[in-house]
């Protein structure tokens, strides 16, 4: 959860387009990122794969208003709403954009090639029928950051006592690594976003990196089976809270809207 998914970026900067508050150009160069092309397949009226600043202008007038962020993982279909064949390949990519307005939603495929360093990477949104439906388990606004302050003050209790919480070199330079990503880009969505998306956000990657560094450290002081059973357990709960949030703060756009 350290990097922006990158349908988290299609997400955000597509509703910006959206609702006109950025140009093709600035939105495409958004979600585009730091990837070498984006193209999007099987948009209907397309015989072949188009680029992204003509696939949103093709979803603009098939009726999309608003585009929403799902990040499901196994056993939790958090933003999906079906069919089966959707929420599969949405599975399967860890990440998909659901339309609003139409029963369309993207799920990207990711292409990398050359040496590490200097990797290539192409993506190619395939577009598929969803369903029309309320998205799974996605919470308000308000709810994610009441559940976002208690997880984290559960998991850091937890963690501490068996000393994974996070530390030594790896972990500060990670912790400053995330400061200075997050300073460097105090947008961290999109124009058109309230102020609580922002923070909401904010706290949801300040959670997913407590859940990195625990998972990345290895077992720290947690030498026995139980010990580490309880840090599973603890770490469980709070990614799961904290990919909720991200969910909920992408998609507080299309909320907005519907209120």
């Amino acid at each position: 959860m350290l990097s922006e998914p990158r349908s988290g970026r299609l997400a955000a900067w597509g509703n910006a387009l959206l609702a006109g508050l950025v140009s093709p150009d600035d939105a495409v160069l958004a979600i585009v990122g730091s990837d070498a092309v984006h193209r999007v397949e099987g948009l209907p009226g397309e015989s072949a794969p188009v680029g992204l600043t003509l696939a949103l202008g093709r979803l603009r007038a098939l009726g999309v208003s608003g585009l929403r962020l799902a990040l499901p993982a196994p056993g939790h279909p958090l933003g999906l709403s079906g069919p089966p064949e959707f929420n599969a390949r949405a599975l399967e990519a860890e990440e998909a954009v659901v339309c609003h307005g139409a029963a369309l939603g993207l799920v990207p495929e990711v292409y990398e090639a050359g040496p590490a360093g200097d990797v290539h990477v192409e993506v190619v949104w395939h577009c598929l029928p969803v369903r029309e439906a309320p998205p799974a388990d996605v919470p308000s606004l308000g709810e994610a950051e009441r559940e976002l302050a208690e997880a984290l003050r559960d998991a850091t209790t937890v963690l501490s006592r068996l000393d994974v919480a996070g530390s030594g070199p790896v972990a500060e330079a990670a912790v400053e690594a995330y400061r200075a990503r997050a300073e460097r880009g105090r947008e961290m969505l999109a124009p058109g976003y309230p102020p609580r998306a922002v923070r909401v956000l904010e706290l949801a990657q300040r959670v997913g990196l407590l859940v990195s560094l625990a998972y990345e450290n290895g077992h720290g002081g947690a030498v026995s089976a139980s010990e580490m059973g309880a840090r599973v357990a603890a770490l469980r709960p709070v990614e799961r809270t904290g990919r909720r949030a991200q969910v909920a703060a992408y998609n507080a756009y299309v909320e907005e809207r519907e209120r």
